[in-house]
């Protein structure tokens, strides 16, 4: 993998984040909070669990393995998670833009929450990132569609179309 791909990767899903975010904002508190049967729950779970997964993976590939996970409750409305997750984006993609190429094609050593040790090749987990919150997004998406506030095509296609 190379680090313009890579980038690529980030800044598409930067937009998808933009396009939940911008949904998001229009629902209601009681929307925004209720419950639905997805693995995480409804928005809010779904939405922590996405961001916890950039912000634990982004430590991973600093080099640290933190044990907590963030929980829903951590983020009480929208905008508190809003915030947080500008900030994890901003770390997050500080550190895309530094990674080198030899970086990116190199193992990497980290410990799942549970203290099991693993190793992998660090694009691939950079990859798996996007994947992982493509799927969490197309989840709140499909929440979002039902409470009226449709995000729209987040087909990486789109992306490119816009934005090259």
């Amino acid at each position: 993998m190379n680090k313009q791909d890579i980038l690529l990767l980030y800044k598409y899903n930067q937009w998808t984040n933009k396009k939940i975010f911008d949904a998001v904002a229009k629902v209601t508190p009681e929307q925004f909070l209720a419950p639905a049967s997805f693995p995480h729950g409804g928005l809010r779970g779904t939405l922590v669990h996405a961001l916890f997964a950039e912000w634990i993976w982004r430590n991973r590939w600093e080099g640290t393995s933190p044990t907590v996970r963030l929980k829903p409750d951590d983020f009480p409305t929208f905008e508190a998670l809003r915030r947080r997750w500008a900030e994890e984006e901003q770390l997050l993609m500080a550190f895309v833009e530094n990674v080198t190429e030899e970086r990116l094609n190199s193992k990497f050593s980290y410990k799942a929450t549970d203290g099991t040790p693993h190793e992998r090749m660090l694009w691939q987990a950079m990859a798996h990132l996007v994947n992982h919150g493509t799927q969490h997004k197309t989840e709140t998406a499909a929440l979002l569609t039902d409470f009226g506030q449709s995000p729209g095509d987040i087909d990486m296609i789109l992306y490119l179309i816009e934005n090259q």
